[in-house]
């Protein structure tokens, strides 16, 4: 089963220093068709003014990640991280038993674009803790790099949670493959430009769900940018 997602079915909100398209029901946008998918909750893909951000707030049990796309995200939370997470860094926070933090723009000139995402963990009330890491280009580039995991293998930050998370950069002729279990789910966003994946054409902010699937084919690149998960069907 494959279901095509268009960018401008998911919801949006704009609340002037904040633009924010929310791929799953989230704030007041709420969609019980589009709950989550597998163990993943929320992919944010928001948009912070110049000199703007979120105040402290808290959470639990959860695995949140940030991606930054362009401008530069400042980080601080309650166990003592005080972080700026660049383009091509990959920042990890597991809530666990409680944390708070704030996340900030703090240039003059520049619209700060990062997708923010939550998977649900399979180990509560672990102690809150932070991780990131930057990704080499090199490694993303005609390939699907994993920069998530339960192991925290190679580039990839460390989750409590059953989900794999790959980024990977694709233009021309370049091409992947990634085996999946039928049992499980896996997720599609393409970030920007076009893609073909498993033979269907994605464009910007495009989803892909799939699930009693044995593979991901992707081909036929322009200048795209894609994350793919594999997640827990539960």
């Amino acid at each position: 089963m494959q279901i095509l997602r268009k960018s401008q079915e998911r919801g949006y909100a704009d609340h002037g220093w904040l633009k924010s398209f929310h791929s799953f029901s989230f704030g007041s946008y709420h969609d019980p068709r589009f709950m989550g998918w597998g163990n993943l909750r929320v992919i944010n893909e928001d948009r912070v003014a110049p000199g703007m951000g979120f105040g402290k707030h808290g959470h639990r049990n959860m695995e949140i990640i940030s991606y930054v796309l362009s401008g530069e995200l400042a980080h601080e939370d309650s166990i003592g991280n005080i972080k700026g997470i660049p383009p091509g860094d990959v920042q990890r926070m597991s809530a666990g038993t409680g944390v708070t933090h704030s996340e900030f723009n703090h240039a003059k000139d520049q619209t700060t674009h990062f997708l923010q995402i939550w998977i649900e963990p399979n180990t509560l009330e672990v102690a809150p803790s932070y991780e990131q890491k930057t990704i080499p280009l090199v490694d993303k580039q005609g390939k699907l790099c994993l920069v998530a995991s339960p192991s925290g293998q190679g580039h990839s930050v460390l989750i409590h949670a059953d989900a794999y998370l790959y980024s990977g950069l694709f233009d021309g002729d370049q091409t992947a493959l990634l085996a999946l279990d039928p049992k499980r789910k896996a997720y599609v966003h393409l970030i920007q430009g076009s893609l073909e994946v498993n033979g269907l054409t994605l464009t910007a902010g495009d989803a892909l769900f799939i699930q009693d699937e044995t593979q991901i084919q992707i081909s036929n690149g322009k200048s795209a940018e894609v994350l793919v998960f594999d997640l827990s069907a539960e």
